[in-house]
């Protein structure tokens, strides 16, 4: 387990982290199609919080992309290093997902994030600034729509629907089991949406959520009562 520490010069305010969103969102790449479904490396990040102690724990777990096998695993622990502000969440778990990632003993390939990329307010979830920090392929798989609107997609695994902010499209709403609550998926960094929504499908052979999230939430809350024992 890999200790965080705050950088010396994160956000330390609402304007200034909004700041950093507005420079850093100019460098999403939107264009580039990213690694094909069901190839190499795909890893799953989540977060955990013990807002009582002011902890926060981050996991990381690369599968293999064609078996859904863990490859390899690793998390950080630290304390919470913004406050909650809506459309900021990525300033409060940035830190330690990072230090997560940079604990791997292998390379994460895709990363998928159990939140939003594109599907934000200002455009800029977790996914995507994790991506251009990292300058590796993002997703955001989410577990509900936030403040966007979706036409209920068809009952079969498969279907999908835009995910709408007014007429623009942010993500898709997915089906990933038959007659089953849909997940959310948008665009982080370096991969498109439809392929997107690919790697979700292939992540998702028996659950609703992906494997990536479902092991990285498992592991993180763990990782988070070991740091903090109640």
């Amino acid at each position: 387990m890999t200790t965080v520490r705050i950088p010396e010069d994160w956000p330390a305010t609402e304007e200034e982290a909004r700041a950093v969103q507005d420079e850093l969102r100019t460098r999403l790449i939107l264009d580039e199609p990213g690694p094909p479904p069901g190839t190499g490396h795909v890893t799953g990040v989540d977060v955990a919080y013990d807002d009582e102690r002011d902890v926060v724990a981050a996991a990381a777990v690369v599968l293999d992309a064609s078996s859904l096998d863990v490859v390899a695993e690793a998390t950080a622990v630290g304390r919470v290093s913004f406050p909650y502000v809506p459309g900021l969440l990525a300033f409060r778990e940035l830190p330690a997902v990072l230090a997560a990632l940079d604990a791997l003993p292998c390379p994460p390939g895709l990363v998928v994030c159990d939140g939003y990329g594109l599907a934000h307010p200002r455009r800029f979830g977790l996914a995507g600034h994790l991506g251009v920090l990292t300058g590796l392929p993002t997703i955001g798989v989410a577990k509900n729509p936030f403040t966007f609107t979706y036409d209920d997609p068809d009952t079969p695994r498969g279907s999908s629907s835009p995910l709408l902010a007014g007429t623009e499209e942010v993500g898709r709403a997915l089906r990933t089991r038959d007659a089953v609550k849909p997940v959310f998926v948008s665009v982080g960094h370096r991969v498109t949406l439809p392929n997107a929504c690919a790697h979700t499908l292939a992540l998702t052979p028996r659950y609703r959520l992906p494997e990536t999230t479902r092991r990285a939430d498992a592991l993180c809350r763990k990782a988070l009562r070991e740091a903090a024992p109640a």
